[in-house]
């Protein structure tokens, strides 16, 4: 006949393995999912006359508009995709001021404009996503 005392350790020793095998669980949420694709750069201009977008096409992702004001008026820029869904609004920027805009851009056409009709807007292309940055050292 087994003792007690070992018996209660033995069974201790079931409860707790039992619980550190729980505790690995079999979730889908997995916390090293592949991150996004690194943020790119891309450089808008105000003009009197018209919106200049630099690059003019590029995949999708995380996206930075820098954006200078060239006008005398104060303006706000929006990045519209062409179908329903996305669409954001800078802040006001101040005449000869600059101003960021983040978005996050999915493959299709967008627009980029002011409220200003006498403006002409930019068009974009963004293709497919960019590559996940994933693995990429000294990454944001």
């Amino acid at each position: 006949m087994v003792p007690l005392r070992l018996t209660r350790i033995a069974t201790g020793s079931v409860v707790v393995a039992a619980a550190m095998i729980a505790g690995c669980g079999g979730s889908r949420d997995y916390a090293n999912d592949p991150r996004p694709p690194t943020p790119i750069n891309v450089a808008a201009a105000i003009s009197p006359d018209k919106v200049k977008v630099d690059p003019r096409s590029f995949g999708g992702g995380p996206v930075t508009v820098i954006i200078d004001n060239l006008t005398d008026k104060a303006q706000k820029v929006t990045v519209e995709a062409a179908e329903p869904g996305l669409k954001q609004t800078s802040s006001s920027i101040n005449p000869q001021g600059t101003a960021t805009l983040k978005v996050d851009m999915k493959r299709g056409a967008y627009t980029v404009s002011v409220e200003d009709s006498k403006i002409k807007p930019a068009h974009v292309m963004v293709g497919k996503p960019r590559a996940s940055s994933q693995d990429r050292l000294r990454q944001p």
